[in-house]
């Protein structure tokens, strides 16, 4: 690792998300491992990331994929077994890449052995029990009898952590400063600071807005996660908490080094990122209302959204004062991919380029680097099914890497997609204008350049078609998703980085798809904006 840590560079880091099980196979047997990734960190080398996300990979009967954990202390077999994880760590470390685990915070698997002792135990109180039935409880399996709270799968029971609001009537909802939820907010704490002391260097924390219950404005989750945040940053001071809250603006406050906007989440349940790239193809709930959609070619869509969201955010960051950022990723193993539905590669870039140049922690989700598309039709697997139309099967697929020629094998875990032309890492990365080698150039000029930094002042000039922000007050950034080429005055300068772009005198031209980084001449720099936001110092 470089001798500055996670939490000193925070607002330089670029994350990659890696899906074991869909990432790399290095034993064989079909599913992605982390002897794979391992073997495969020279990618993300190249890449220019500086950490890597894993999702879950803990011993797990696999009925959500991972996140259904039996044990938080061991990696699980179908991985390599915790002696891989420690290779990984090693090799990562050589490589200067940081590695992240995921922790299912709120629930277990009711393979647990923590349930099994607490079904056979009336005193136990490690998770919500009720002696009678009550909205969305489930039957005790074991001699204590009564009913448990699940947390999301009904084999998810909830880890009791406590009610902000608590009744006589109803006794399973225990203060927040009971035995069992105390009891929990010590384990939860050791668990962490177990896998620092292997080396792991920070954790995204699924489902982190849902430890304490009925918490009107998680004003109660918020005191549980700061005091968390103390005690790790007092043991392992440099390591980073991020969070899938979905709400910046609260979790960040709530003592995380990042929050994700996501596709929920927050008073309008994630649109702002919806806003962005949800283009009704792929996974798709049935309540969402979005339709426009800004990443789009149409050209009827809008960023205004996301920029507010954005704006109130970074106001609370910079209130907390503890130097925290945005995340704002490609996609994820719950969302649908950048190139989905009608929306090819190509329309892709501009997106991929915004992720990459906002003042935020981009997380580029494997595959999203060279275009891989969500793919449609697959059966659920693993719990991937959500709802008649939200199926996240379809961008969990194998990464498609082609031949590399270094005997690691390609997962097997969910088809690959069928299409013949599908894109890969080997046919893009010795190609100046692929997709990859364009994401690559970006997340460099990104590193190196002080003025993308999360921290960075951004002036937004203009939110629809182009999308353009001044960046450190003289890095123009002009993005055109839409089918209809597009001009942007005031931009004369020095073309840095783009797609289907060409500068003209004082005017940017962009083609179809046409995208942007533009070093503005000094009298061009200080034209003015419709905007003058700054991240928190």
């Amino acid at each position: 690792m470089a001798s500055s840590t996670l939490a000193d560079r925070l607002d330089r880091i670029v994350l990659y998300q890696a899906y074991p099980q869909s990432f790399a196979d290095a034993d064989g047997d079909g599913i992605g491992d982390l002897d794979g990734l391992a073997g495969r960190l020279d990618h993300l080398s190249w890449l220019g990331v500086d950490a890597v996300w894993v999702n879950p990979c803990f011993v797990s009967p696999m009925r959500d994929a991972g996140y259904d954990v039996a044990d938080c202390d061991h990696v699980d077999p179908r991985y390599g077994g915790d002696a891989a994880l420690d290779r990984l760590v090693a090799a990562a470390d050589r490589q200067g890449i940081a590695v992240i685990l995921d922790l299912v915070a709120g629930h277990t698997s009711d393979e647990h052995p923590w349930f099994r002792a607490a079904i056979a135990d009336p005193t136990d109180h490690r998770y919500v029990f009720s002696d009678r039935e009550a909205d969305g409880f489930e039957p005790v399996p074991g001699p204590r009898g009564g009913f448990y709270k699940p947390n999301f799968f009904a084999f998810q029971p909830a880890l009791n952590f406590g009610y902000a609001r608590t009744h006589p009537d109803e006794p399973w909802r225990q203060s927040v400063d009971a035995e069992g939820p105390r009891r929990n907010r010590d384990a939860l704490v050791d668990i962490i600071r177990r896998w620092y002391d292997r080396g792991v260097q920070g954790f995204r924390v699924d489902m982190a807005a849902s430890l304490v219950k009925d918490d009107p404005g998680h004003v109660e989750t918020a005191k549980l996660w700061n005091e968390v945040r103390a005690r790790l940053d007092e043991s392992h001071p440099g390591r980073i908490l991020l969070s899938e809250w979905g709400d910046p603006a609260r979790a960040i406050p709530a003592g995380f080094h990042s929050d994700f906007f996501l596709q929920f989440g927050g008073d309008t349940d994630g649109r702002p990122l919806k806003s962005l790239f949800n283009d009704n193809a792929g996974t798709v709930h049935e309540a969402w209302d979005q339709s426009e959609v800004w990443a789009g070619a149409d050209g009827t869509g809008d960023a205004a959204d996301f920029v507010a969201a954005w704006r109130e955010a970074a106001g609370a960051i910079d209130r907390d004062g503890r130097g925290g950022v945005v995340g704002l990723p490609t996609a994820n193993h719950d969302f649908t991919r950048l190139v989905s539905g009608p929306r090819d590669a190509e329309q892709a870039r501009a997106a991929l380029l915004l992720v990459l140049t906002w003042p935020a922690m981009p997380s580029i989700y494997y595959g999203d680097e060279i275009g891989m598309r969500y793919v449609p039709g697959l059966a659920s697997h693993e719990g991937s099914s959500l709802g008649p139309r939200y199926e996240r099967a379809g961008s969990r697929t194998p990464m498609q890497w082609g031949d590399m020629g270094d005997g690691i094998h390609p997962s097997r875990y969910l088809p690959e997609d069928p299409d013949p032309d599908r894109p890969t890492v080997a046919a893009q990365r010795d190609d100046p204008g692929s997709l990859l080698t364009f994401v690559r150039a970006a997340i460099a000029l990104r590193r190196e350049d002080p003025r993308l930094s999360a921290r960075a002042p951004v002036e937004v000039r203009t939110t629809g078609y182009p999308f353009t922000y001044v960046r450190g007050g003289s890095l123009l950034i002009a993005l055109n998703p839409s089918r209809t080429p597009r001009t942007v005055p005031d931009a004369g300068g020095r073309l840095v980085h783009g797609y289907a772009a060409h500068l003209d005198g004082d005017t940017l031209h962009l083609d179809a798809f046409g995208c942007a980084v533009v070093e503005l001449d000094h009298t061009t720099a200080a034209a003015p904006a419709a905007s003058d936001e700054r991240t928190p110092a």
